[in-house]
């Protein structure tokens, strides 16, 4: 049950260790064989953690498609971590788009991020032969298989969006369609996630809404990145990161109670799954998770 933090000011951060949090964790596609170094590293060092499932992005336009590919089956070959595969309706037809679905099934792939995804490289969208948005895209892979789907959710509103009401009612087609649960765009003040998912509550949506973490390690640089995705900076987080710019290790530190404290206020208000955007970085990650009683399982 989420609890109303407004009813509640005094809720208990430092309370008990979380015994009840689950975790999972998305990754993009290493570019480079030193960045699929590091994300390969990380990824062991996270497994351990036994998350529910681990996701990998696509680019912009599906620009990393066949990376993301060839880094899902690998995880699927060579953990025993259940992967998920993002996929976008962006450059492909529905032909494409059943046959890629249709081989990860065939490969032991069960779980899809189901996005619209965002035009890029000359890319249009939508394809003309192409699923037109996320909620076509969810119905298009349940024809294929009976794909666990999980589909994207914007606390603040996506910057397209005509306004918050068509955002979520965008949401409900998505879930809907076949969807089972939502993970949100990164926020970074937790009444603004609260207050979402009691809209979405009174709008009828009952799947899990479940909130998406970014430990911040280069303040400048998310700032910038939330700017564009409509994803609000509060002024007390600059705060916490001003003068560190020459400093990554204080950053660092600052970093991971930030995130730490986010979802420890999360958890008192009665939230018990993160989703970590990892940036294919284990050791901030690693941390708050130990922070939130996820710990090592051998």
């Amino acid at each position: 049950m989420i609890k109303n933090l407004k009813s509640e000011p005094n809720f208990p951060i430092a309370s008990p260790l979380p015994q009840n949090v689950k975790v999972s964790f998305e990754f993009f596609p290493p570019a480079t064989e030193k960045a699929g170094e590091t994300l390969w590293n990380s990824i062991q060092r996270l497994a351990p953690l036994k998350p529910s499932y681990v996701s990998v992005t696509y680019g912009a336009g599906g620009s990393t498609r066949e990376r993301t590919h060839a880094t899902v089956y690998r995880i699927r070959q060579e953990t025993d971590l259940e992967p998920a595969a993002h996929l976008t309706c962006v450059g492909a037809t529905t032909e494409e788009i059943d046959a890629i679905a249709q081989n990860y099934w065939d490969s032991g792939v069960r779980h899809i991020v189901a996005l619209r995804g965002d035009a890029g490289d000359g890319v249009s969208h939508p394809h003309p032969q192409g699923y037109a948005y996320a909620s076509d895209l969810v119905a298009g892979l349940k024809n294929v298989a009976d794909f666990e789907i999980s589909v994207a959710a914007y606390p603040e509103t996506h910057p397209e969006a005509a306004s918050g009401q068509a955002d979520l009612d965008n949401l409900k087609r998505k879930l809907d369609a076949g969807a089972s649960q939502a993970i949100t765009q990164f926020f970074f003040d937790t009444e603004v996630y609260l207050r979402f998912l009691d809209r979405a509550r009174a709008a009828g949506i009952t799947a899990p809404i479940i909130p998406g973490i970014l430990p911040v390690t280069n303040f400048a640089r998310v700032a910038e990145f939330s700017a564009k995705c409509g994803a609000s900076v509060p002024k007390w987080m600059a705060d916490l990161f001003e003068g560190l710019d020459d400093d990554p290790e204080t950053r660092k530190l600052v970093a991971a109670g930030v995130a730490a404290e986010q979802c420890r206020a999360l958890h008192a208000a009665g939230v018990t799954d993160f989703h970590f955007y990892t940036m294919n970085r284990a050791d901030l990650v690693y941390a708050i998770c130990h922070i939130l009683g996820v710990r090592a399982q051998h």
